[in-house]
């Protein structure tokens, strides 16, 4: 019995901390994740490359967002609720992963429909864990919406 081929898909990192953008892209070359990985810094330049627009132009359509709640020009609160109010964008899943478990962090990005809430772990061996298992979630458990709708 051999096992299906597994699609590679899009996600879209929003980080500003270029640490954890190291340690994210190392634990998908770790767990040997096939994956395309897009990057942004700030929230501004999130929703430029959701919406395609100026540099982002021919960006990839994201199957999946991982989005940290702090960030420079335009926060992680604010672009979840433009991408989920936005009838384009808002079918694409979004795991918050951040470093804050604070409750009210926790219900807020839930009221404003992300998908999924992820504390990053400060061990690297564990935060290589964590995205291992959401990477396995999104590509080999969960069916994701058809990408390409613009």
């Amino acid at each position: 019995m051999t096992a299906e081929p597994i699609d590679i898909i899009d996600i879209l990192l929003v980080e500003d901390d270029p640490g954890d953008v190291l340690m994210i892209r190392e634990a998908f070359e770790e767990n040997k994740v096939r994956n395309r990985l897009s990057v942004v810094a700030d929230g501004v330049d999130a929703i430029a490359f959701l919406r395609r627009e100026g540099a982002f132009a021919d960006a990839p359509r994201p199957d999946l967002i991982l989005l940290d709640l702090n960030l420079p020009r335009r926060g992680g609160r604010e672009v979840l609720e433009d991408i989920k109010s936005d009838p384009t964008l808002r079918s694409i899943p979004v795991v918050v992963l951040t470093t804050s478990s604070a409750e009210e962090d926790i219900l807020r990005s839930y009221d404003l429909h992300a998908n999924a809430y992820v504390t990053k772990p400060v061990d690297f061996e564990r935060f290589i864990e964590v995205v291992r298992q959401i990477d396995d979630f999104f590509v080999t458990v969960v069916r994701l919406p058809p990408g390409g709708a613009a």
